[in-house]
């Protein structure tokens, strides 16, 4: 039986009170509905559809890269209104239809899994997932009659008293026969405060009809929505635990998972320790036996085996290869590489640079639009001067160079082979390979001078 998906994604998210769609919040690295399509998407289904209305550009730009039906809902009549939004776009599909919220990014492939197979060996014609949770405000209750079947879903908005103290609630997750949905939809009516269409309404008419319905109960924190900051902080802490537990299975040392901040997407081999105060996100890559000390940051990075990246580094789209060290205290922007068993010390700097083989910046330079070669020694205190204000230039120092400390290398600039360059100098032109450079000024000596000044000084009080 073919299976079809429907997302649904247009509502106001008033309670976040935010000019952003709650959908594309981050939620460890990713948008909240790009979680819930992940899940969808490994069901493979026939169809995924995506019904959008408020802030519906926002959506569709952050799924942009996801194949889906993005279907607009124009007027926000409700949650059975934007089902029907899927029927009509999809008149000539048959087999069943899974409805999902896109707030709902804990859902696991396995629950739905298991749901999708109760639904086919009952032969059920409706299945839905309830759950108890402490905090029921906000959701649909499950009302059972007194042989503990499904008797009925009442919106908060329309509930009694007796039924807002029921803890069980409706998910707003459903199993459909497609055929039988077709049936039952035009017969929910908007006669509710809201004076919209209720999907949960649709219970009445199929009960009504005798419909074999599943009412599966699945853990609360599988199906908690996101309609807070205060839910949304509480889904991040979740997932983040689910990730961290994860990598530690898979090998990964987390010094303090609590403290671990790893995104969804992060790919870590095993045997590498993360030490507390560690945020990998993005699509970050590290290597196997790889350790990082606490405070760093690293984001969109790609770090090789054995690498060791000491306290407080900052790394944003940058590559190391294997056995490098960096750090403590250690920036690395956009476009930086560095080579094997290279070393970047403390407070340096890369910007769009590469750092041969064997080459070590160990104190206090920026390099930035720089190649450099394998075997070069930087010397404290070195700078690029690569930007006149308007235009980037490149410096190019080759291999087996030695930079002394205190040293500006003005760009467009390089530096050959084996050369050296005294420290304290302003390198504005090229150096030939194997030659000494020294650009400063000459140093004068005056004998006495100190002296003479005091004197001067004295005369000048009286």
């Amino acid at each position: 039986m073919d299976l079809h998906i429907c997302i649904l994604a247009a509502g106001q998210s008033k309670r976040m009170k935010s000019k952003l769609s709650k959908m594309i919040h981050p939620l460890c690295g990713k948008p909240v509905i790009a979680h819930v399509y992940k899940v969808a998407s490994d069901l493979n289904a026939k169809t995924l559809a995506i019904v959008v209305g408020f802030q519906r550009d926002q959506i569709m730009d952050a799924l942009a890269e996801n194949p889906a039906d993005f279907l607009v809902q124009a007027e926000q009549l409700g949650t059975a209104h934007a089902v029907g939004v899927f029927l009509n776009h999809s008149p000539q599909a048959q087999g069943k239809l899974l409805v999902m919220n896109g707030d709902t990014p804990l859902l696991r492939k396995s629950v739905l899994e298991g749901m999708l197979m109760a639904h086919e060996q009952q032969k059920a014609q409706l299945s839905l997932l309830t759950a108890e949770i402490p905090d029921p405000t906000g959701y649909g209750r499950i009302v059972r009659d007194g042989r503990g079947l499904l008797e009925r879903i009442v919106e908060e908005a329309d509930a009694t008293e007796d039924e807002r103290a029921i803890h069980e609630i409706n998910a707003g997750i459903y199993v459909f026969d497609l055929a039988k949905l077709r049936q039952w939809l035009p017969k929910v009516q908007n006669s509710n405060r809201q004076h919209e269409y209720y999907l949960p309404d649709i219970l009445a008419v199929a009960l009504a009809e005798k419909a074999t319905i599943l009412a599966l109960k699945a853990a609360a924190e599988d199906i908690a929505g996101i309609n807070t900051r205060a839910e949304l902080a509480a889904a991040t802490k979740t997932m983040r635990a689910r990730i961290n537990e994860h990598w530690m299975l898979s090998g990964v040392t987390l010094q303090d998972p609590n403290t671990a901040y790893i995104d969804a997407d992060v790919r870590i081999g095993t045997d590498a320790v993360i030490h507390p105060n560690v945020y990998l996100e993005g699509s970050t890559m590290i290597g196997s036996d790889v350790t990082i000390y606490p405070g760093c940051r690293i984001s969109d990075s790609y770090i090789e085996s054995g690498c060791v990246i000491y306290e407080n580094c900052s790394l944003d789209s940058a590559q190391l290869e294997a056995d490098v060290k960096i750090g403590p205290f250690a920036r690395l922007r956009p476009g930086s590489i560095v080579a094997k068993n290279a070393r970047i010390g403390n407070f340096v700097e890369l910007k769009k640079t590469v750092l041969g083989e064997g080459s070590k910046a160990n104190h206090l330079a920026y390099l930035g639009d720089a190649t450099i070669g394998k075997g070069v020694n930087i010397g404290a205190g070195t700078i690029t001067c690569n930007y006149d204000g308007e235009h980037k230039f490149p410096t190019v120092i080759e291999d087996g160079v030695f930079v002394g400390s205190d040293t500006q290398l003005v760009a467009p600039v390089t530096v050959g082979k084996d050369a050296y360059i005294a420290a304290g100098s302003s390198i504005t032109e090229d150096v030939p390979a194997g030659s000494l450079a020294i650009a400063r000024g000459r140093q004068v000596n005056k004998q006495g001078w100190v002296g003479k000044k005091k004197k001067t000084a004295k005369k000048n009080e009286k």
